[in-house]
C-alpha cells in the first residue's frame, strides 16, 4: 500500500514514526560522543595516578595549553567523569523512552492498517460463514 493511499490518521502515525527514528539516531550519536568523552576522561584520571604530584602539567583551554596543578587536574577530571556518567545515563533513558514510543506507535499503526480492507478479526472471517 503506497503511503499516499493511507488514511490521514495512519499517514500521521507514519510521519511520527519517521520523526522518532530521527530522534533515536540523534540521541544515539550524542550517547556515543558522551561515552567516548567519558572513556577519555577515565583514562586520563587513571594516568594521573601514575604521575608524580610535583610534575608540571598543562591542560587545554581552547587553543592554549595552560599550566595546572596536580590537584586541580585531578579535581577537574573527577568532575568531568561524574557529569559525563550522568549524561550517558540520561541519554540511555531517553533512548529507551524513544524506543518504547516507537514500538507503541508501530503497534497502533498496525492495528489501524489491520482494521482496513475488510476481513473480520480472525482468519476464519467470523462465526458460521455462509457456504
Amino acid at each position: 500500500m503506497a503511503a499516499g493511499n493511507l488514511p490521514p490518521e495512519a499517514q500521521e502515525k507514519v510521519e511520527e514514526l519517521q520523526d522518532l527514528q530521527e530522534k533515536a539516531q540523534q540521541v544515539a550519536v550524542q550517547r556515543n560522543q558522551a561515552e567516548t568523552q567519558l572513556n577519555e576522561a577515565r583514562t586520563a584520571l587513571e594516568e594521573l595516578e601514575d604521575i608524580d604530584e610535583d610534575t608540571v602539567m598543562y591542560r587545554e583551554v581552547g587553543e592554549l595549553l595552560v599550566e595546572t596543578s596536580y590537584d586541580e587536574a585531578e579535581e577537574d577530571l573527577e568532575e568531568k567523569v561524574d557529569s559525563l556518567e550522568v549524561r550517558v545515563q540520561t541519554l540511555e533513558k531517553q533512548e529507551n523512552r524513544v524506543e518504547e514510543q516507537f514500538e507503541e506507535l508501530q503497534e497502533e499503526l498496525q492495528e489501524l492498517l489491520g482494521g482496513m480492507g475488510g476481513g473480520g478479526g480472525g482468519p476464519m472471517g467470523g462465526p458460521g460463514g455462509a457456504m
